[in-house]
C-alpha cells in the first residue's frame, strides 16, 4: 500500500443496526406489537358473536346472567325458535333471497366491466362515472318509487319483490373494475382472432382469470343482502317469510324474549360463516391479488 492510498473502510458489524440495535431486535419488536394489536382487535371482533351464542345457549332462568361461561348448558331457546317459526322455510328463503341478489349484480357488475375494459366507445369514463354516481344516492330516494313499482307490478309480500331492485349494485362495478381492466387486452384479440364472439370470450377467457374476485366480492354481496332488514321489512309486511323478519316474533312492547331471539341471530349468522369456510382461501387470494395491483 502506498502512502496516497487509504485504506477501505471497515465493513459494517452484521450484528448490529444503528437504528434498530441488534439485527432483527427491532423487527421482532414491530412484529410482536403488530400481532398483539391484530389479537385485540380479532377479540373485540369475536366477543359479540360468542355473547350471542352463550345468550343462547343459557337456561330461561340465567338469561340476564353476565358469566362469560353459561352453564349449566340449555337448548330451550332453540327449541321454542324451532316451535315459534318455521325455521327451515325461512333459512331457504333467505338463502335464496341472498343468493339472487349476490348473483345478480356479480352478473351485472361483471357485464358493465367487460363492456368498459374490452371495447373503447364515447363517453366511457362518463358512463363509468354515473355508475359510481348511483353509489352516492341514498336508499330513501329510491325506497318509494321502488315500492310503488313493485305495487303495480304486484310483487308485494314476495321474495321476488325483495329482489328485482336489487339486481343491480354500483359497488359490484367498482369492485371489479380493476381485475377486468388486468385482463390483457392482448388476450381478448387473440380470443377474437380465434373465432370466439364477445359472450365466448367473456365466459371462456376472462372469467376464468377472476375466480378469486369473484368468490371475494360474491361473499360480500350475499352478506349485504343476508343483512338487509329494512328493504325486506317495507316489502314483506304481512309475512315474516325470511329469517331476519322472524326476529320481531320475539320483540314486544313488554321485553324481548332473549332465549330464543338469540337462539335465531345464531342460526341466521351459520350459513353465512359455512359459506366464508367452504370460499376462504378463494377470498384471501382475491384481497390480496386486489392489494397487489
Amino acid at each position: 500500500m502506498t502512502l496516497l492510498e487509504k485504506p477501505a473502510p471497515a465493513p459494517p458489524d452484521p450484528q448490529t443496526d444503528p437504528l434498530d440495535g441488534p439485527v432483527g431486535e427491532g423487527s421482532r419488536l414491530r412484529s410482536l406489537t403488530g400481532h398483539l394489536v391484530l389479537g385485540l382487535l380479532g377479540l373485540a371482533c369475536v366477543l359479540p358473536l360468542y355473547w350471542l351464542y352463550a345468550t343462547s345457549l343459557r337456561a330461561p332462568e340465567d338469561i340476564y346472567s353476565l358469566t362469560p361461561f353459561p352453564w349449566p348448558l340449555s337448548t330451550a331457546g332453540y327449541a321454542e325458535a324451532w316451535t315459534a317459526l318455521d325455521v327451515p322455510r325461512l333459512l331457504v328463503n333467505t338463502i335464496v333471497m341472498a343468493a339472487m341478489i349476490a348473483l345478480g349484480q356479480l352478473l351485472t357488475g361483471l357485464l358493465a366491466d367487460y363492456a368498459f375494459a374490452a371495447w373503447d366507445f364515447r363517453f366511457a369514463r362518463t358512463l363509468y362515472l354515473l355508475f359510481v354516481a348511483t353509489w352516492l344516492v341514498p336508499f330513501q330516494v329510491t325506497m318509494l318509487p321502488n315500492y310503488v313499482l313493485l305495487n303495480q307490478l304486484g310483487t308485494l309480500n314476495t321474495i321476488a319483490g325483495v329482489v328485482l331492485p336489487n339486481l343491480c349494485s354500483a359497488l359490484a362495478v367498482i369492485m371489479l373494475r380493476t381485475h377486468v381492466r388486468s385482463v390483457p387486452r392482448e388476450l381478448l384479440e387473440a380470443a377474437r382472432l380465434d373465432g370466439r364472439g364477445a359472450w365466448a370470450v367473456l365466459w371462456t377467457v376472462v372469467v376464468p382469470n377472476l375466480g378469486p374476485a369473484l368468490a371475494a366480492l360474491g361473499v360480500l354481496l350475499f352478506v349485504n343482502a343476508w343483512n338487509e332488514y329494512f328493504w325486506p321489512a317495507l316489502v314483506l309486511q304481512r309475512t315474516n317469510a325470511v329469517l331476519q323478519l322472524g326476529l320481531r316474533g320475539f320483540m314486544g312492547t313488554e321485553g324481548n324474549d332473549w332465549g330464543p331471539l338469540m337462539a335465531t341471530a345464531g342460526l341466521a349468522c351459520l350459513p353465512v360463516l359455512v359459506l366464508y369456510l367452504v370460499l376462504q382461501r378463494r377470498i384471501v387470494d382475491g384481497f390480496v391479488r386486489s392489494g397487489l395491483r
